[in-house]
């Protein structure tokens, strides 16, 4: 221990824990450069621009159905989509296939802003996730998750991809 309270990690597993640093630190890097591509070029967070790329694969999905393709819960999908909802980028209406549910599709603009838009980071993620074996997929879950614990902010429900950056920006 360092004179100003820092912990070193010695030898091989310092290596170790640089290389999970640096890969997280890639993460974060390519996630916050999309983001700030997305806000730039489309005016959108890196959540809202996900979201509109998810509805755009379909003529309408519901809060569950999207709250699945963009792999979080409902509650984060819908506070994105009401955002959306008031940016007259996506509409609500009662779904045609369940009278006690809404469908949710995107508006001309909507549909305009897609087309120039650039690619969501998360996609991409999705898919390597994918082509992951099952196994690995769990053990990296479990992993991550145990990181979490161990550093102590595994509080809390987790909010889709660069949405809290996003809040506290619109805060300001």
């Amino acid at each position: 221990m360092g004179n100003n309270g820092d912990h070193a990690v010695a030898g091989s597993a310092g290596d170790e824990c640089r290389d999970v640093l640096d890969a997280i630190r890639r993460l974060v890097q390519v996630i916050r450069r999309s983001a700030q591509v997305a806000e730039k070029r489309v005016g959108l967070s890196a959540a809202q621009l996900f979201v509109l790329r998810k509805l755009a694969e379909a003529p309408s999905l519901s809060v569950g159905e999207l709250a699945h393709r963009t792999a979080t819960s409902q509650s984060s999908v819908s506070e994105v989509v009401q955002r959306l909802v008031t940016s007259s980028l996506v509409t609500r209406q009662r779904s045609a296939r369940d009278g006690r549910s809404v469908d949710l599709s995107l508006t001309d603009s909507g549909r305009a802003l897609i087309d120039k838009a650039p690619e969501a980071v998360q996609d991409h993620i999705l898919e390597a996730l994918g082509r992951l074996p099952s196994r690995d997929r769990q053990q990296l879950a479990k992993l991550l998750n145990r990181l979490l614990q161990e550093t102590g902010i595994a509080q809390g429900p987790a909010k889709m991809l660069m949405e809290d950056d996003a809040l506290a920006e619109q805060k300001v």
